[in-house]
């Protein structure tokens, strides 16, 4: 059994993931040594390695610890990685990096937010309505919370905010005293197999709330009457039948004005600096967890007022009166509708382009359909090949399989370069090009950067 008070040497195996970099960030500051490996230098292992963890690319045993007190590694790490095999072969703990935060959560009141798209967003607002507040948390977030620049942060207070992760079935590792499901769409079926199956795994999760817990769902959850727990809330967009949902929503260039209701309570005033309707829906799912939590109302409004969003989660990168540019992590068919949608509603009468990375060939086989009909919500739609991550290639699966399924026509498959070379074409002809967005899960951030420098030398 491994004791975490007695981990004084710690290594990831993939740990410029945004998951294995939170918990590295966790040992770090509880004093221990930390290292780790990832195949790509990143923003973010730069920056670890800038906080003093030490991190290399190369898949070499030669520059490994010899005999840390416990190895991590990711699920999406294969299981030949010559580290993985070097340290399964020696009397060394390894454990997934689910496991590791099972046992750091095991002692601690735990909000856990899952769900198939809205978790990272609605676990950062939580953790940062906390914080904001003075109520105190310690929080493990999928994403970088920009208010804080980073994706974890420790406090005495004994509460652990935390994203629970469906992959690989790793949030039933968890044990929630408030548990928040946001969506069980069909994903990960290399995984699953089947939707049924993802659901199914979501009800285990929601039986895993702990007695006189708090289980906060979506309004309208396929098969929510299954879960079992006996403390059970709902939240909605603007749905009046769920216990909690919001009404009066005003939009300003980009941000929203409204009030959140319960049958008992109401938080009038409420503003959302953060693009993206559903957005708005997300917060009100923080608002009710914070008010269950006894946080005052006006100390709620300013947390909200004050939350500057996440990274690649409707991101502004370029936010002017005839220009937009916005990034997002959107990977999944029903993430990109509602940041196309939004999109469009924020800023009615540009013309909207979007440059879309398929992630995985699994799931660009299983939702292609899906992908063509969210992508047509565009004017038009730059593809970039499909971003393989842990996959290899599947026969006659591939960005044009998602174009073909369109139906407005308007989709050109593309490099990052070309992809380029056509925005910079357009804004140098002044072609229509008012909203542009990059959505994906892979690299596609890496052209954000590029895009914008071409944005502002042609405004």
């Amino acid at each position: 059994m491994v004791e975490l008070k007695n981990i004084k040497n710690i290594y990831f195996i993939g740990i410029g993931g945004i998951g294995m970099s939170a918990l590295a960030r966790y040992f770090r500051f509880h004093g221990a040594e930390v290292g780790g490996y990832d195949k790509t230098a990143t923003d973010l292992t730069r920056q670890l390695e800038k906080e003093g963890i030490a991190v290399h690319y190369q898949e070499d045993i030669g520059l490994i610890p010899k005999s840390p007190d416990l190895v991590v590694f990711t699920p999406a790490v294969p299981g030949d990685h010559k580290e993985l095999s070097y340290y399964r072969n020696l009397e060394v703990p390894v454990l997934k990096r689910s496991d590791v935060l099972g046992l750091i959560t095991a002692g601690s009141f735990n909000i856990c937010v899952a769900g198939t798209h809205g978790k990272t967003t609605i676990t950062t607002m939580i953790a940062h309505i906390l914080r904001h507040s003075g109520y105190g948390c310690n929080a493990f977030l999928g994403g970088i919370a920009v208010n804080y620049d980073s994706n974890f942060w420790s406090d005495e207070k004994n509460v652990c905010v935390v994203e629970a992760d469906e992959y690989d079935r790793s949030f039933l590792k968890l044990n929630p005293d408030i548990a928040v499901i946001t969506a069980m769409d069909a994903d990960h079926l290399d995984i699953y197999g089947t939707a049924e199956a993802v659901q199914d795994a979501f009800i285990e999760f929601s039986g895993k709330l702990k007695p006189g817990g708090l289980l906060l769902s979506k309004f309208g959850l396929e098969r929510s009457r299954e879960f079992t727990a006996a403390g059970r809330q709902t939240y909605s967009l603007e749905n009046d039948s769920a216990d909690n949902f919001s009404q009066s929503i005003v939009i300003r260039h980009g941000s929203y004005q409204f009030d959140t209701l319960r049958k008992d309570w109401r938080l009038d005033g409420v503003e959302l600096n953060m693009g993206g309707m559903h957005n708005v829906e997300n917060v009100t799912a923080a608002i009710a967890v914070a008010h269950h939590l006894g946080i005052d109302n006006m100390k709620i409004k300013d947390a909200v007022a004050a939350f500057r969003g996440v990274k690649r989660r409707f991101e502004y990168i370029i936010k002017t009166s005839d220009r937009i540019l916005i990034d997002d992590y959107a990977h999944h068919p029903e993430e990109l509708k509602a940041l196309i949608s939004s999109a469009r509603t924020l800023f009615p009468g540009m013309n909207c382009t979007v440059i879309f990375q398929p992630h995985l060939y699994s799931r660009t086989r299983d939702l292609a359909d899906g992908f063509a009909k969210s992508l047509d919500l565009a004017d038009e739609v730059l593809l970039l090949p499909i971003y393989p991550a842990r996959e290899q290639p599947i026969e006659e699966v591939n960005s044009e399989m998602i174009a073909r399924r369109m139906k407005k026509g308007k989709a050109t498959v593309c490099s990052k370069n070309e992809a380029l070379a056509i925005v910079e074409d357009r804004i140098l002809y002044n072609d229509n090009l008012d909203l542009l967005i990059t959505a994906g899960a892979g690299d596609i951030d890496a052209l954000v950067g590029p895009l914008k420098k071409i944005i502002e030398k042609g405004h």
